[in-house]
């Protein structure tokens, strides 16, 4: 009796062995897992000797392409084992019925994601090469067009795995198209925005690293031109995320795009300043303006030095000019070299710069003033 149960026992367990799991072998399960992480512990060696391989072969080559290509594609080559690791695993289950189609779906959608997978890393390496893109287009516009093309990629590649397993995709989004024209009503300033920013590529108002200043609203250098909104870092490097409907309905003033800069001062010299001192100073600044190469000269740009006007307290001398850096730095150590050259110019011209006063006459003193005795000192003297 006692012998009878322990072959019912044995059968038992032989028969848990081979049909444990959905009908499906565990010895066969146990030696698919064994499989699968052998590839996945053989993907480092893979990684390190087929693409090390392939990346020392592109170093050979003249041009850089291949090597970006190379470098693109290498998480979807290290990617490879696994999708082979599976497939090798689920063809060892031996499998029946719904469970062989939906290992079959299996190793398809890895298939395909690993294929979309490297389209999608190869869009931005092999769009660089279009040198000729360049001359047509802006780098804002390549920019744009690089984040279409892979977004077109990331949705065929979803449309052809939901395939795979049964989803008609045009079911899905003729279903979606009405909560589409909801969404859409919803964020009428999303499209407004999108539109404004192609308009603004389009006609290359500015590009990342051009100064702008958008009067009351910010100014900075451009950083990023995005869907939806432009980064502007500041001066003070805070970064300001304005929204491109802002930059398209607002005068925005280019800094970066001027040919030269500009200088206006307003020179206030004493009223003790002769006619031929006056005409001395104007004639040496003018000399000096029209004689530096740092400054542009006429008929480039205008250029003036003259008497200009009878202030208050000071004649007025107007200096026009334009320097031809338009670098910030650049243009202050002009500046202040011009500044010390003048300061000279009027000193040795003998005379000097006027600051706001006032003199007050007296003419008549109203009635008659008594004299007040002043009180004596006290203490020791």
């Amino acid at each position: 009796m006692n012998k009878l149960s322990f072959n019912d026992f044995l059968a038992l367990v032989r028969d848990v062995w081979q049909h444990g799991v959905f009908g499906i072998d565990i010895g066969k399960i146990i030696l698919a897992l064994l499989v699968f992480f052998f590839f996945l512990l053989i993907r480092r060696l893979f990684s390190k000797f087929f693409v090390g391989r392939l990346k020392a072969l592109s170093r050979k080559t003249k041009n850089d392409i291949d090597d970006r290509v190379i470098d693109a594609l290498e998480d979807p080559l290290r990617f490879i084992p696994i999708v082979i690791g599976v497939f090798l695993a689920t063809e060892m289950l031996v499998l029946n019925g719904s469970l062989q189609t939906g290992a079959d779906n299996l190793n398809r959608s890895l298939i395909t994601f690993n294929i979309f997978w490297g389209i999608f890393k190869l869009v931005e390496p092999l769009s660089q090469s279009f040198t000729s893109l360049r001359g047509l287009f802006t780098e804002s516009i390549i920019t744009w067009l690089i984040k279409s093309l892979r977004t077109l990629v990331f949705f065929l590649g979803a449309a052809a795995i939901l395939e795979i397993w049964g989803i008609k995709v045009a079911a899905l989004i003729a279903g979606l198209g009405l909560f589409g024209v909801a969404v859409a009503l919803g964020a009428q300033d999303v499209f407004k925005n999108l539109i404004a920013g192609l308009f603004i590529i389009g006609e290359k108002r500015f590009h990342p690293g051009d100064w702008v200043l958008v009067e009351g609203i910010v100014e900075g250098t451009v950083e990023n031109i995005g869907f939806r909104t432009t980064t502007i870092r500041r001066f003070d490097k805070a970064p300001v995320f304005v929204p491109n409907s802002s930059l398209s309905d607002n005068a925005v003033v280019n800094f970066s795009r001027m040919t030269h800069r500009r200088i206006y001062w307003k020179i206030g010299l004493v009223y003790d300043t002769s006619i031929e001192q006056l005409r001395t100073i104007r004639d040496r600044i003018e000399a000096y303006v029209l004689g530096n190469d740092d400054f542009a000269h006429p008929p480039e740009v205008l250029t003036f030095v003259r008497v200009d006007s009878f202030n208050d307290s000071s004649i007025d001398l107007m200096l026009y000019c334009f320097t031809r850096t338009i670098v910030w730095g650049e243009w202050l150590e002009i500046k202040e070299t011009l500044a010390l050259e003048i300061k000279h110019i009027v000193e040795t011209a003998g005379s000097s710069f006027a600051f706001p006063s006032q003199s007050l006459y007296l003419e008549t003193l109203p009635g008659k003033i008594e004299n007040f005795p002043l009180p004596k000192a006290t203490g020791d003297e």
